[in-house]
């Protein structure tokens, strides 16, 4: 099982093929030993899985059952994740911020703006897939994302706000927090079990969203307005609603990706990989709400 997020998917926190059960019972007589993983992809109630982290140096160390590991100092923890996040997001909104500001999108300049403001979207994605198909995580590559994406997410705020629905981007905002508060919350609470089942249904409801968002774009590029309409009126705001869902759902997979990560002694270096999925994500969310938002406003 993995995370529908590209990063995770390509790669995510696993070792040969494997995947790194999280939210695994204390070990109990007749159980796995300690280190074994009992979600293992080809069965994800599979018992006996060897850890897929293993191999590392800097992993805990497996020791008869119920006894303590020893645990080294290079695996990664919350506080690398937190840290690599803040750092990867807030670069992000410093980016937005100054792009907001020294790009106007006043009618004379509206054109360089939204130029520039694309180009710096397609260099994001272009940047996030290199990372993607990278063997290793490399803060350089995130980071570079994280300012192009701010770039590309300043502008696109700065016009919404400026001729479409004034005060929405703080409104988006908000409620891009909420999202991640409600999951986070949700998820340590366990009301939220990211099972197989619930792994299949997103990545099949994720694929559906995306092929008929391009088929919109293709018509909408072809033959002019919106396109079929999926980004408007009352089927806009029922699709900006699914995609904000689909956000939470792959919150929900990142979050676990994250936590066996941890529990399997993934190395530190992986830290910026979890905080280059988390961000995507959010910014996934951030234009889902900023969408709805517009469409929501626009129409008073």
């Amino acid at each position: 099982m993995r995370s529908s997020n590209p990063v995770f998917s390509r790669r995510g926190f696993s070792r040969d093929n494997g995947y790194a059960g999280f939210n695994a019972q204390q070990p109990q007589a007749g159980g796995p030993a300690v280190g074994t993983n009992p979600y293992a992809t080809g069965n994800p109630y599979a018992q006996g899985e060897a850890n897929p982290y293993a191999t590392n140096p800097y992993a805990p160390q497996d020791t008869q059952l119920g006894a303590p590991q020893q645990v080294r100092g290079n695996v990664m923890t919350i506080d690398d994740v937190v840290s690599r996040t803040a750092i990867t997001l807030g670069t992000v909104v410093v980016t937005a911020v100054l792009s907001w500001l020294l790009l106007p999108v006043d009618p004379a300049n509206l054109g360089k703006s939204y130029a520039i403001g694309v180009g710096a979207g397609l260099v994001a994605l272009v940047l996030s897939l290199v990372q993607s198909f990278k063997r290793k995580a490399s803060p350089a590559l995130i980071l570079a994302y994280a300012a192009f994406e701010g770039v590309f997410l300043g502008v696109i705020s700065a016009a919404v706000s400026t001729y479409i629905a004034d005060g929405v981007v703080a409104q988006a905002v908000l409620g891009t927090m909420a999202v991640f508060a409600g999951v986070l919350i949700a998820y340590k609470m366990r009301w939220i079990r990211v099972t197989r089942r619930f792994y299949g249904f997103v990545m099949a409801a994720a694929m559906g969203f995306v092929l008929l968002m391009a088929v919109n774009l293709l018509f909408a590029v072809f033959g002019g307005g919106d396109g079929l309409g999926f980004r408007s009126g009352g089927l806009g705001i029922m699709f900006g609603v699914i995609g904000i869902i689909l956000g939470a759902c792959f919150l929900a997979l990142d979050f676990k990706q994250v936590e066996d990560g941890i529990t399997y002694g993934a190395p530190r270096e992986e830290s910026w990989l979890a905080a280059f999925g988390l961000t995507m994500t959010l910014v996934w969310i951030y234009m889902e709400f900023l969408r709805l938002l517009s469409i929501l406003q626009g129409d008073d």
